[in-house]
């Protein structure tokens, strides 16, 4: 089993993240880092044939970032993380804005990529988290794909 992260942050925020200085963050004092593997999602412009103008993202809070400690806490269990971090926004969001950034580091890449994509599968899956998408004078709740249920659910394999 790993050590807890040296460094490890949650925010759960309507504004925009700069992906640099979150990279920057994460390595903050951190010397033994080798690897530093990140994602950063953004807001499409179609989703499953059709136009969307616009995103409307909302969470419950207090349990939505307890979700997501929990799903670092369970990272840091399975690899050898020195620091991770997740920045995911709520609020309207227009096609092209980020929406969400997961950044690890790790002594080895390795790690880092497997655990990115790790708490990135869970994110998709695990996290309280209700998205609408907006087109024009209609909108509906985005439903959970089957492909995100199935990239989450290998890791419990």
């Amino acid at each position: 089993m790993a050590e807890l992260a040296a460094l490890r942050f949650v925010r759960v925020q309507s504004a925009d993240f700069d992906t640099a200085a979150l990279q920057t963050e994460l390595l903050q004092g951190e010397a033994s880092s080798g690897a530093l593997a990140s994602f950063t999602g953004l807001v499409r412009d179609r989703n499953e044939d059709r136009d969307v103008a616009s995103m409307q993202l909302e969470h419950y809070p207090g349990m939505t970032e307890s979700s997501i400690n929990a799903i670092i806490d369970q990272a840091l269990e399975r690899w050898p993380l020195q620091s991770v971090g997740v920045v995911h926004r709520v609020g309207q969001l227009k096609p092209g804005e980020q929406i969400v950034y997961v950044g690890v580091a790790s002594a080895h890449r390795g790690a880092a990529f497997a655990a990115c994509e790790f708490v990135m599968d869970y994110l998709k899956t695990r996290a309280p988290f209700w998205k609408k998408e907006l087109s024009g004078q209609q909108s509906h709740w985005v439903e959970a794909r089957h492909s995100d249920e199935e990239a989450a659910d290998r890791w419990d394999a």
